[in-house]
């Protein structure tokens, strides 16, 4: 009998027993925590659920209300901004405030990079291990979806997960690459902040990932400590002189997280500090000075540890290092060029078709990166040429199809703008459009808008593109890889529906 995957979750999820915690390789961490036991009964319990709301489209109080009618509990966190805790069965990516952008799905201590970058806009920031982009979506939005994020990963399949989650969220500031972060090119020049969010032994992840605890090893750790200081040293030559790296894991091994700092601060003597850290309403417990007879310099104190037992959360470790304002500087990197040779034409065409104000793009830059059609990026984006670019910016507008059509991550951008072609969905309406089915408009929507392409929102937020037929009905354009169908509240737990994504 196959299990389904709420059974495979419960049955995985009863490993972490305090006896199994006790004699697994976690034992060796019994010193450092400050309540073993309080430690083992968290690591026991399912973690909860934790979104965002994105700030170009919905307050946190808005986004509250509009989960209390799908009959979901939330309460926010007042440690983070824009952030609401749900109950752990909760499973958001397929509701449909989730698929319109609205918000995002992120394990709450995951959050908390973003809060110690210090970001402002004008900024240049390089997240050097980006995927699924979370992370990512949040520097962005910090930067206020403007000026210039690169986001980079090893695996491509993985760029495609976190440029699909860019688009839903309507981020056009980022460009992303795929390359290893360890060798990343001097061409590309220097940023203000950068982030290192290693890849790790992720035993800080078991709340979510139960099965892990039979298959932890020290080797694992020994393994990837050399990976995370090649990604740290190289994170220090690319960061400008005066700027901040932030090294972040989601493991308990000192060997991926102080020991590779103390290594890292050893080879750059005199060019890096590490910066004290607190976060108000967070409990964190100071980096280790002493791991297996190594003494560590008590700057190491600065780092952070977070237990899952003190906040309800996940393990994380942070580190915060500021490079020295006298280290030499380099010139600025030679920028990507753009190609806009046939984007006025287009956009022209769209502007009429929509009701949107001659100057509207302005705001923007426009360009051609593919013969599908048309980027949008945010008009101060710049982009290096080295790396090659996987993608910048968002793909708004398909012009290799006949008619040509918005994307639907271009439609939930600038949808909100537009002054005809716009059709209110009812709650039915709205979940078979989520569905990609086909279904019938009213007469009063029938008589508003002429057979074509026609946006659609509901309660006020954008959904996508639809086509409105002669034969008088709606066909959905709804990307199938953005929904496999909307959750229903009596439905939400199915096992039909996917894993939320959250990093």
């Amino acid at each position: 009998m196959i299990q389904s995957k709420r059974t495979a979750r419960n049955s995985a999820a009863s490993l972490c027993t305090p006896d199994a915690i006790a004699d697994s390789l976690l034992a060796r961490y019994r010193d450092l925590v400050d309540d073993w036991d309080a430690f083992a009964a968290a690591l026991g319990r399912a973690l909860p659920t934790c979104v965002w709301a994105n700030p170009t489209r919905i307050t946190p109080e808005a986004l509250a209300l509009l989960l209390a009618e799908d009959g979901i509990e939330s309460v926010p966190q007042p440690n983070l901004p824009r952030a609401l805790s749900l109950a752990p069965e909760v499973r958001t990516g397929q509701r449909w405030w989730y698929c319109a952008g609205l918000a995002h799905a992120q394990e709450s201590v995951s959050q908390l990079p973003a809060l110690l970058l210090d970001l402002k806009p004008g900024q240049r920031v390089l997240d050097m291990c980006a995927a699924p982009g979370g992370k990512t979506a949040q520097i962005a939005f910090g930067l206020d979806n403007r000026g210039t994020l690169v986001a980079n990963d090893i695996a491509y399949a993985r760029i495609k997960a976190l440029q699909g989650n860019l688009d839903r969220l309507g981020v056009v500031n980022v460009t992303t690459t795929c390359r290893d972060a360890a060798n990343w090119p001097t061409a590309s020049g220097q940023f203000d902040r950068i982030l290192v969010d290693a890849p790790c032994s992720s035993e800080g992840t078991l709340r979510r990932n139960p099965s892990l605890l039979a298959r932890l090893d020290l080797a694992n750790a020994q393994r990837l400590g050399p990976r995370q200081r090649g990604l740290l040293r190289k994170a220090v030559q690319r960061c400008r002189p005066g700027g901040r790296i932030l090294y972040s894991t989601c493991t308990f091994a000192p060997e991926e997280n102080e020991l590779v700092v103390a290594d890292i601060l050893d080879e750059f003597p005199g060019m890096l500090r590490l910066l004290p850290i607190s976060i108000p309403g967070w409990v964190a417990s100071p980096g280790i000075r002493v791991w297996e007879g190594r003494e560590l310099a008590p700057e190491l104190g600065r780092c952070l540890r977070f237990w899952p037992h003190h906040n309800d959360s996940g393990g994380f470790f942070i580190a915060v290092l500021e490079k020295d304002a006298s280290a030499p500087a380099e010139p600025e990197p030679v920028l990507a060029p753009m190609d806009t040779a046939d984007s006025a034409e287009w956009l022209v065409g769209l502007s009429s078709k929509f009701g949107l104000s001659d100057d509207y793009w302005s705001a923007y830059r426009v360009n051609r990166q593919t013969r599908r059609g048309l980027h949008l990026m945010a008009a101060d984006h710049a982009p290096p040429a080295q790396p090659p670019a996987a993608g910048s910016g968002l793909f708004f507008h398909r012009t290799n199809a006949r008619p040509p059509k918005p994307t639907t991550g271009g439609a939930m951008l600038f949808g909100r703008d537009v002054g005809q072609f716009i059709l209110d969905l009812s709650k039915p309406q709205r979940d078979a459009y989520l569905r990609r089915e086909i279904f019938a408009p009213t007469p009063e929507q029938w008589a508003s808008c002429t057979p074509g392409q026609v946006m659609v929102r509901y309660r006020g937020h954008i959904l996508g593109i639809a086509v409105m037929h002669r034969s008088g009905v709606i066909e959905s354009q709804f990307p199938s890889r953005w929904s496999a169908g909307l959750v229903s509240a009596s439905t939400a737990d199915d096992d039909s529906a996917p894993e939320d994504a959250a990093d």
